[in-house]
């Protein structure tokens, strides 16, 4: 994997590139802000336009974490995270960390440990708005019929990362 980064009005924009295309991470000497997945990533290529050589020790630290988990080392992030969102979203998204590696969760199921188990549709709209994918695991939720729904990623992306864990998880059990 190799990395590039700008640093753009007060975050440090930083590219790497991993199994599953280029993403970009987004952060500051205090907090990650923000993941973008490939797609997204691509978009942010204008920020990106300024190589630097050092960005901040969150950042080296994020780029750590993602390479181990991509290399089945690692099963949890251990980072200081600070996505912005709403009260209610910033809890759906906090509660995602819940879900245990290699497993899968349901919006409902999410919904209720928030203690709001009528707001399945809001945890979804959250869900689909999380700044941090695979930090915080969105791509564990699954419909309650168990089929894999939305990911901002596609569901291409979402498949891959659980098939990624359960190999990973075989392997270390």
């Amino acid at each position: 994997m190799t990395t590039v980064g700008v640093r753009a009005e007060r975050d440090t924009w930083w590219a790497l590139e991993t199994p599953v295309g280029t993403m970009v991470l987004v952060g500051n000497e205090a907090a990650l802000h923000q993941v973008l997945l490939p797609g997204a990533a691509a978009e942010a290529r204008p920020r990106l336009d300024r190589a630097l050589e050092s960005r901040p020790p969150v950042l080296a630290e994020a780029e750590d974490q993602l390479r181990q988990y991509f290399a089945g080392e690692r099963r949890a992030f251990d980072l200081p995270l600070d996505p912005a969102g709403t009260a209610f979203q910033r809890a759906a998204w906090f509660a995602l960390e819940e879900i245990p590696f290699a497993t899968t969760s349901t919006y409902a199921a999410q919904a209720a440990r928030l203690g709001r188990p009528s707001a399945v549709r809001a945890v979804g709209a959250a869900n689909s708005r999380n700044p941090l994918p695979i930090v915080l695991a969105c791509h564990r939720v699954i419909g309650s019929n168990g089929r894999l729904v939305g990911y901002a990623g596609g569901l291409g992306l979402k498949q891959w990362l659980l098939d990624h864990e359960r190999r990973v998880d075989g392997e270390v059990q």
